[in-house]
């Protein structure tokens, strides 16, 4: 060895590692209280909108406020306010990861679990997809997020079963469904409503966003798998909680399982339920399966300690993301946000505000990581602009829909995904090496149908 090559330094990887979720949620909250402190507080007037029952913003009507800047001791406030604001969500993770610790506990659960993975060890090329699928069906109808949370561990041990990791387990379930919400065509939460902000007939223009649907399953279900096969290891063996076989019980308390759900979908798009109803149902469905699997009050009572106790960690990220937009609000800056982002749209080309729509909503559903609350704050703004551009109202809902939807998968102000990361135990880093190169080509797809639907004059 020459002396040169032995004085030369040794080269030192250093991998990034963000700190525990719950550091970043605080940090963004600091991060909010300092910007309060230095960005303009403004507002813009609001009215009740009848087509919605929300309250929306008046375009043109931004005006300074008096500065209310919140300090330390507020920020900390801020952060029990913040769970307080959250609690139906906070709740109904606790509830429902409570009554899957009922189902677990009565051993159905490993037993569906290993009767599915003895079934598909010899196709395990096909779990991805078709899980991908149902919980793509599910973000496309129902705006999939929290209910995901209790299904991981259910996951987690089949993914396992089958050779994968944790990450995979993650995208086939969270992700699948971000993407379905992301790009559905009549998803209520996001679709519906901002059509009836923008005036438009509910589900139009449903056929072409069917299309870029189609196109952005295949890219995620591709990446997965793709990214599945490269990680696969050994299958391990732990599916099964005991050698006793499966009893007729067990098959009695899967049936309860899946009738709660046949009553969940139909109870959200009949009624109309929110959390409260959706908790109660799991809650009452919890209870059954303990005495159907013979758990006795005790035992039943016990399980769901232990499902409140695995779900703390991530039903309180969702209210420490909430106080991130608590303080936010006190520091009155939530419109000067929108408002700063918003207004250089009117000064560009009109092919360019199309695909520049897209991006500003990005970046709001991260400070406003509601797509249904930055639907109320935007669309009205949006939409008189879009009259002015000359751009149909169709393609001011699309890019709401891509740039909110999307940044559901990417932003760590998400409660929900946080706790879906958490509940799967996958660190946001490693989640975020994943998803960068599907991200990108899902964001890429959404702004050529955003470009074709301003091409087109879609109506």
């Amino acid at each position: 060895m020459s002396d040169a090559a032995a004085s030369a330094p040794a080269v030192v990887r250093v991998r990034f590692r963000l700190p525990n979720a719950l550091v970043v949620m605080v940090g963004c909250v600091a991060v909010a209280a300092a910007l309060s402190w230095v960005l303009p507080a403004g507002a813009y007037q609001r009215r009740h909108d009848a087509a919605t029952g929300r309250s929306v913003v008046v375009a043109g009507t931004f005006h300074a406020v008096e500065a209310h800047p919140v300090g330390p001791f507020a920020a900390v406030v801020a952060i029990p306010k913040g769970l307080e604001d959250a609690a139906d969500v906070v709740f109904f993770v606790f509830l429902i990861g409570g009554a899957f610790a009922v189902v677990d506990r009565t051993g159905a659960l490993a037993y569906g679990v290993d009767w599915l993975a003895r079934r598909l060890a010899d196709r395990a090329a096909l779990v991805i997809p078709v899980t991908c699928l149902a919980f793509a069906v599910g973000g496309a109808l129902d705006n999939m997020h929290e209910e995901i949370i209790a299904l991981i561990p259910a996951l987690l041990v089949l993914t396992r079963r089958l050779g994968y990791d944790a990450v995979t387990a993650a995208a086939v379930s969270v992700g699948a469904a971000a993407v379905g919400a992301a790009f559905s065509p009549i998803n209520p939460f996001q679709v519906e409503i901002a059509q009836k902000l923008s005036q438009l007939p509910l589900l139009s223009g449903w056929s072409y966003r069917l299309v870029f649907l189609t196109l952005a399953l295949a890219i995620w279900i591709g990446g997965t798998m793709r990214y599945a096969t490269r990680m696969r290891g050994t299958p391990a063996d732990d599916a099964v909680a005991s050698d006793t076989p499966a009893t007729a019980r067990h098959g009695t308390v899967l049936a309860l399982v899946l009738v709660t759900f046949a009553v969940f979908v139909y109870g959200v798009t009949r009624f109309g339920w929110g959390f409260d109803q959706m908790a109660a149902l799991f809650f009452v469905m919890g209870a059954a399966a303990g005495l159907v699997g013979r758990l006795g009050i005790a035992g039943t009572a016990d399980a769901f300690v232990e499902g409140f106790r695995s779900m703390t960690f991530a039903a309180l990220l969702i209210g420490f993301a909430r106080a991130i937009y608590v303080v936010l609000q006190q520091g009155r800056i939530v419109d000067t946000i929108v408002h700063g982002l918003v207004t250089p749209l009117a000064g560009l080309p009109v092919g360019l505000s199309a695909i520049g729509m897209m991006a500003v909503h990005t970046a709001i559903h991260v400070p406003v990581p509601s797509v249904s609350g930055q639907a109320v704050l935007t669309l009205p703004i949006l939409v008189p602009l879009t009259d002015l551009l000359g751009l149909s109202r169709q393609t001011t809902v699309l890019a709401y829909q891509y740039g909110a939807g999307l940044c559901d998968l990417i932003t760590p102000t998400s409660g929900v995904l946080m706790a879906n990361l958490a509940a799967a135990g996958v660190r946001y880093e490693r989640w975020f090496r994943f998803l960068l190169p599907l991200y990108a080509a899902l964001f890429v797809l959404g702004m050529l149908a955003i470009a074709g639907a301003a091409a087109i004059g879609l109506r």
